[in-house]
């Protein structure tokens, strides 16, 4: 299934919402744009938690809103293919570009506002010179998501830093970013995952039941500042150990009295500073794994298991 001037292929749930099996790669028109608009084409599309907790059946579908035929992912990277009117100047065909486009991003083409936002209309970002695909692709949702979280910790040299889900997508970014910052990070994961997280900057202590005790032995003075990437387990820890709900927040669940950080709320250029410091070798993306757009349904699995060390990243060129 090659792409023509006039269809392309494209990742959808048709019949129904569901799992990796619900999954059909079809040939759709290749969409228009508008004004204010840039299509994409797509060469890369990195996969996050969210992209298959939000289609995983009709009733979440419907919390956010989407319907059948419904696409599938959030990040993309690609090239310029057209540029809507009122963009003069901005964008031109042939610009390298990254950011999201909600719910249909595995695919040839995506059709984006520009700049735009992260959200529902998706967005553009100019990827920077020595940024390839593959990665550009890994960075809208959990970079912003990370940017998020650590604007609300806002760890600094004083800080050791306890994260949870360390390993995670949003944990890669949120572990090197609190590292650049100058705080200490403690990260929690598997035993399996130790290496992967030192390799990231931070200091590994597997999670479950003694916890604190662990946290401690590692850190006996004080841990100042926690973020859950994953539950509520770290803030359950982090609460006995001593740090202020001020210097908490999560991505994945609401506790209260601690501020939840949302990659919508991210300032409006932090992806393209972590973009920078990606190109720079300052901040690492480790990819797990990529797969052609005809196996999405084993990426989908592979990421949607929540054991992967890295980003997967489906590939449609």
């Amino acid at each position: 299934m090659g792409t023509s001037t006039t269809t392309g292929r494209a990742v959808q749930f048709v019949g129904s919402f569901g799992g990796p099996e619900a999954l059909e790669l079809r040939r759709v028109p290749v969409p228009d744009v508008g004004a204010g608009q840039v299509r994409v084409r797509v060469t890369a599309a990195g996969l996050n938690p969210m992209d298959w907790f939000m289609t995983s059946d009709a009733a979440t579908a419907a919390r956010f809103e989407l319907s059948l035929p419904c696409g599938f992912g959030n990040d993309y990277a690609g090239v310029v293919d057209a540029v809507g009117a009122g963009l003069d100047g901005l964008y031109e065909v042939g610009d390298r570009v990254f950011g999201g486009a909600f719910s249909r991003s595995v695919a040839d083409y995506v059709v984006v506002d520009a700049p735009g936002h992260i959200g529902r209309g998706g967005d553009a970002h100019r990827t920077p010179d020595g940024l390839d695909d593959r990665t550009a692709a890994t960075l809208a949702i959990a970079g912003c998501t990370a940017a998020a979280a650590i604007a609300v910790v806002d760890p600094g040299p004083s800080d050791t830093v306890l994260v949870g889900g360390a390993g995670g997508g949003v944990g890669v970014f949120a572990v090197q970013l609190a590292r650049l910052a100058g705080a200490r990070v403690i990260g929690t994961g598997s035993a399996a995952s130790a290496d992967a997280l030192r390799a990231l900057g931070a200091e590994p202590v597997v999670y479950g039941e003694g916890l604190v005790d662990r946290v401690r032995g590692l850190a006996p003075a004080r841990i100042t500042a926690a973020m859950d990437l994953h539950g509520t387990g770290t803030i359950a820890a982090a609460r006995e150990l001593g740090v202020p709900d001020a210097r908490m927040t999560t991505i994945a669940a609401v506790v209260d009295g601690v501020t939840p950080a949302n990659g919508a709320a991210a300032a409006p250029d932090a992806i393209d500073e972590i973009a920078r410091l990606v190109a720079a070798g300052r901040l690492r993306v480790p990819i797990a794994a990529t797969f052609p757009v005809d196996e999405v349904r084993a990426a989908v699995a592979l990421q949607a298991g929540r054991h992967v060390h890295g980003k997967v990243v489906v590939d449609l060129t």
